[in-house]
């Protein structure tokens, strides 16, 4: 799916306010997306025990967390998926071992402090080096949202969301080489812009939306689901991207006194552009990355090519995190509360499952938060910082 994510619209350059003194003081964080070091590791094993957190509220709430265990098992049975370990000095066999115990312990009827005692004992436990090599990580968060479409092209429906193009080269990871030009050189696929104004994906079309905000939603996102006029609902999901990096129009409709910093959110800028249609496309188009989709069969899909969980999937950078692997968070998220939304800290297990444009680096991390309206309002509040743990058998 791909992330993704009108979400990290939100101040990759935050500041934070400490101190309780006058004057108060401005301390700069490092950038979120800080990449590591040459040859550093995104994991940290912890050697002592104090600094592991507990698990035992995460050990009440097992909800949805079976299913989505066994949905990373089944992708690491899959013999492509030998091929991304090891990282972060984590071997194929000890995820594929770890998992298969965590669900055993969850079979098992353990819960509480039982269970956490039993995780304690038989896992190790790693963490994330963060952004500063502390441990913290920007949660943020995606959804997939429902739209209105057709398979067929009208007056209503004239925003179309298009598959792969034929002449699109990848590499046996699934990496963008470029565009195959008719001679069998490859060039550098062309950004968002060049393939609008040249129309280059014309016959290419998978389906047509009836708002051209809500395209670009869907390449935010990395999937949807359609409702067509008949009111079948169909999914649709990321198939690859034209091969540039993801970059946020947020900033600049902030400089640019469409919405004040302080009001800014996804809601908010579907609002903005529902008043003003005349300029989603000079703003969509600041972001030169491409996505192409596929229909899909059920629940929308994450980068292991299997469903993704509410609040049980994130996405992270697979060029440094172990693929499927089991996770545990610890921050702060919304939750939906007599229609409002509320901050509340949060510990919660995890699988990592996905990954999206902007996330990038050991200091990002986005948590799945749903289908619908109500998913996308709490993605839309989801901005705090927290720690990203994995469990591995000892």
């Amino acid at each position: 799916m791909k992330s993704k994510v009108l979400l990290y619209l939100l101040l990759l350059t935050a500041i934070v306010i400490t101190g309780c003194k006058a004057p108060l003081k401005k301390v700069v964080k490092p950038p979120y997306d800080k990449p590591l070091l040459p040859g550093q590791s995104a994991l940290r094993k912890i050697t002592n025990p104090a600094e592991i957190p507990d698990f035992t509220m995460a050990c009440f709430d097992v909800d949805g967390l079976k299913p989505a265990v066994e949905r990373s098992r089944n992708y690491l049975r899959k013999p492509s998926s030998k091929k991304f370990f090891p990282v972060s000095d984590i071997s194929h066999e000890m995820a594929v071992d770890s998992l298969k115990e965590f669900s055993s312990l969850l079979g098992s009827g353990a819960r509480g402090a039982d269970l956490n005692a039993t995780i304690r004992d038989r896992f190790d436990v790693y963490m994330s080096v963060g952004c500063d090599d502390e441990g913290t990580v920007l949660f943020t968060g995606y959804y997939t949202p429902i739209f209105e479409g057709s398979f067929e092209p009208s007056d209503r429906f004239k925003y179309p969301l298009y598959k792969q193009p034929d002449n699109l080269v990848k590499e046996p990871n699934g990496g963008v080489l470029g565009r195959r030009m008719a001679d069998g050189s490859i060039t550098p696929y062309p950004p968002r812009a060049v393939i609008e104004d040249a129309m280059m994906l014309r016959g290419k079309e998978l389906i047509w939306l009836s708002d051209p905000f809500e395209a670009y939603i869907s390449h935010i996102q990395g999937s949807a689901k359609i409702r067509l006029p008949d009111g079948k609902l169909v999914t649709v999901g990321y198939v690859a991207h034209n091969g540039h990096e993801y970059k946020s129009m947020s900033q600049a409709m902030v400089r640019d006194g469409k919405i004040s910093r302080s009001q800014l959110s996804l809601s908010a800028i579907i609002k903005y552009f529902k008043e003003h249609p005349d300029e989603v496309q000079y703003y969509t188009r600041l972001n030169p990355r491409f996505i192409f989709f596929g229909k899909q069969e059920g629940d929308p899909r994450g980068s292991l090519n299997e469903p993704v969980t509410t609040m049980r999937t994130i996405a992270t950078d697979k060029s440094i995190f172990p693929r499927g692997s089991l996770t545990f968070i610890s921050t702060t998220l919304p939750r939906d509360e007599g229609g409002g939304v509320v901050l509340q800290p949060f510990t919660g297990f995890m699988l990592d499952q996905d990954t999206g444009g902007a996330i990038r680096a050991p200091g990002r991390c986005d948590v799945y938060m749903g289908v619908g309206d109500k998913a996308g309002r709490l993605a839309g509040q989801t901005y705090q910082e927290g720690k990203l743990y994995y469990l591995f058998l000892k």
